[in-house]
């Protein structure tokens, strides 16, 4: 006897519960998905800008003024070390970092819908390009210069290659210095902004 009923291959049925699984398990991106990811990076974002202007403070207040009590080989050798020593993976994480994490801040904000966070977080991202400028237009290519200037100790001139680099270095790391707190006071603001809107 025949069944006029139609039955449903099991390999169809296999395909449509995986297909019903898959889009169960992977959610797009949605605007409440962005709003969610919004305050940890600018939480994440503000930390990195802080550890940025406290590091170039820190040249400011005392190593620098600590070099300059020193004589002109002391300067020389001790900055030759500290670029040096300063060339590892966790102060490029924060370096770069604090970038990346500015400026993704500034977007998802956007994307949610906050527009006076995004403002801030994304004023505090110009401000750090700008940092990162004077960082590679004049910082760098002085202590490069530094570097490839050899052992101090052949160096006939050492008062003349100080000279030369001490000035500039230090009133550029100052400004280096006010660009960052900026950033950080206004990654401070967005942060604010942020909580405010989501209660």
């Amino acid at each position: 006897m025949r069944s006029n009923q139609t039955t449903t291959p099991a390999s169809s049925t296999a395909r449509a519960a995986v297909d019903g699984l898959i889009r169960g398990s992977v959610r797009p991106v949605t605007a409440t998905t962005r709003s969610k990811a919004a305050g940890p990076v600018v939480v994440g974002a503000t930390i990195a800008m802080g550890l940025m202007a406290g590091l170039f403070f820190a040249f400011d207040v005392s190593v620098m003024p600590g070099l300059a009590a020193g004589d002109d080989r002391t300067y020389v050798t001790a900055m030759r070390h500290i670029n040096e020593s300063i060339e590892n993976g966790m102060f490029g994480l924060v370096f770069v970092g604090a970038f990346l994490a500015t400026g993704v801040a500034a977007w998802l904000q956007h994307k949610a819908g906050r527009r006076r966070a995004a403002l801030w977080a994304g004023a505090a991202t110009l401000l750090y390009v700008v940092a990162l400028m004077v960082t590679m237009g004049v910082n760098i290519p002085l202590n490069n210069e530094l570097a490839a200037a050899g052992d101090p100790a052949r160096i006939h001139d050492l008062a003349a290659m100080r000279a030369k680099f001490e000035g500039t270095w230090v009133a550029t790391n100052m400004l280096r210095t006010a660009l960052c707190t900026a950033g950080l006071l206004a990654l401070t603001r967005s942060l604010v902004l942020h909580g405010r809107d989501s209660r």
